[in-house]
């Protein structure tokens, strides 16, 4: 999630632990230990493939943050005593801490809840910025400075209200993977594998995408839609070519995105990129692997983090309007830049 969140999860948490005890400080000491996690993206690790894949590795690992919450407790109340029992200390820092990367968890970018275990969470239920889950923490910290006497009891009161929209998330992430599996039952994509996320800053509005070999099949699912069935638009996809070498950045990238890569051929580059993040064609995640020599052919190179179209303002009200159930403009939304792509560029046959 974003680091607005975070800071106002690690707070809400912190001055409800801390209850009578509860003030101001403590608030802006746990919205300080909310966003310690993320200090990660400030280690390059050598590549932007690297850095996108390695990013919620150790640093959001429950056996990493359980111990450093007990050094970190035993440091505080060596050198700034306060008037909290190591008890409750501990229990504050180590929930403010660990609720940071279980909260990532439920988004499609994947967490390293076990590292060193290779296995990455993600749930997927809510996108990376939702102000319905945040602002009722920010409503009822703002509330909390007002009325100082009451910052536990209202720090709960927001941390129950966005635990209920969370729950909610994986309630209605499970009733669109339910209604997909039966639209596919009995369907040549049937079995295939399915990414089932949240559109930008709700849960009514779902994305889907279906993996079929050398293209795959994206539509939109609404809470509000008059019918069950998702108007599927197929794509692309293509495959890294086969008398290419594959890099150990590629491979990594595919076992982060569970193989929800696309390949494609622009600009005599071969990218590749992240299916999961994102929407439609507005996907962040393009990286340049290997450029084309008039001499030698494919050559690999130092993984490239492409740029990745602009959002055009034109398209948010069909976005709302998609939300609301009108699927009479499911198109513009499938294929918002796939007249300039289809010049641009070509999926890879190999």
């Amino acid at each position: 999630m974003d680091s607005v969140t975070q800071a106002a999860l690690g707070a809400a948490v912190a001055g409800m632990i801390a209850g009578r005890k509860a003030s101001p400080k403590v608030l802006v000491a746990g919205a300080m230990l909310g966003t310690i996690p993320d200090l990660d993206v400030l280690i390059d690790y050598g590549d932007p493939v690297s850095d996108m894949v390695k990013h919620r590795g150790f640093s959001h690992s429950l056996f990493v943050l359980f111990p450093f919450s007990f050094l970190l407790t035993l440091c505080w109340q060596r050198w700034r005593p306060t008037q909290f029992g190591f008890g409750q200390l501990w229990c504050l820092v180590a929930a403010c801490l660990m609720t940071h990367p279980l909260l990532d968890a439920f988004t499609a970018y994947g967490t390293q809840l076990f590292w060193p275990m290779p296995v990455s969470v993600a749930i997927s239920s809510i996108f990376i910025i939702d102000p319905l889950y945040t602002l009722p923490l920010l409503l009822t910290l703002l509330a909390a400075l007002i009325w100082r006497e009451r910052i536990a009891s209202l720090c709960r009161a927001g941390l129950i209200v966005s635990g209920l929209y969370l729950a909610w998330s994986v309630a209605a992430l499970h009733l669109i993977e339910h209604q997909v599996e039966q639209q596919l039952a009995g369907t040549a994509l049937e079995g295939q594998p399915v990414l089932v996320a949240p559109t930008p800053f709700n849960t009514v509005l779902w994305r889907i995408v279906v993996l079929d070999n050398e293209q795959y099949w994206e539509g939109l699912s609404s809470f509000l839609d008059g019918s069950h069935d998702v108007a599927f638009i197929v794509k692309p996809r293509g495959r890294w070519p086969e008398d290419v070498t594959k890099p150990t950045t590629l491979q990594a990238l595919e076992t982060f995105t569970d193989q929800f890569v696309r390949y494609e051929m622009q600009d005599d580059q071969l990218i590749a990129t992240d299916l999961r993040l994102g929407m439609v064609d507005y996907l962040p995640f393009r990286f340049a692997f290997a450029h084309k020599d008039e001499h030698q052919g494919w050559q690999l190179q130092h993984p490239v983090q492409l740029e990745s179209p602009a959002v055009r303002m034109k398209h948010l009200p069909s976005l709302w309007l998609r939300l609301l159930g009108s699927q009479d403009i499911n198109a513009d939304l499938c294929h918002v830049s796939e007249t300039c792509q289809a010049t641009a560029a070509r999926p890879l046959s190999g």
